[in-house]
């Protein structure tokens, strides 16, 4: 399971990078698709890799939602990350996106969020 965890943890760091990428480019320029997805594979991973890390098998869940209550069960600390602007959060993220730059900017945030909670964790 560590092997797993490590290997989600570095994914969603990646995915986090490339949606900052994008993010800092010119207004007009923005694909906001591109952070969309990035964003919400590294919300995913994120949640996924620290469930593993802390031995729960996560592959039965689906949504970000589920992932995001197993690790409230495991660690408080992640109720301080908002997923309320989220509107992918309880569906298959490889089925939902946005369009708007203002909503995948909420993802981002919150994928950048959960950045910041596992380095201050020592997870990351």
């Amino acid at each position: 399971m560590e092997t797993k965890a490590q290997e989600l943890l570095k994914n969603a760091s990646t995915k986090l990078f490339e949606a900052n990428k994008e993010l800092m480019r010119p207004e007009e320029d923005v694909v906001s698709y591109v952070i969309c997805k990035n964003a919400q594979f590294a919300i995913e991973n994120y949640l996924k890799g620290y469930l593993f890390k802390n031995g729960f098998n996560a592959d039965n869940l689906h949504t970000i939602e589920e992932l995001h209550k197993e690790c409230i069960n495991i660690n408080p600390k992640f109720r301080n990350v908002d997923l309320s602007e989220i509107n992918c959060k309880s569906g298959k993220t490889a089925e939902k996106y946005c369009y708007e730059v203002s909503k995948v900017s909420k993802c981002f945030d919150v994928a950048n969020s959960l950045d910041t909670l596992l380095k201050e964790e020592k997870v990351i």
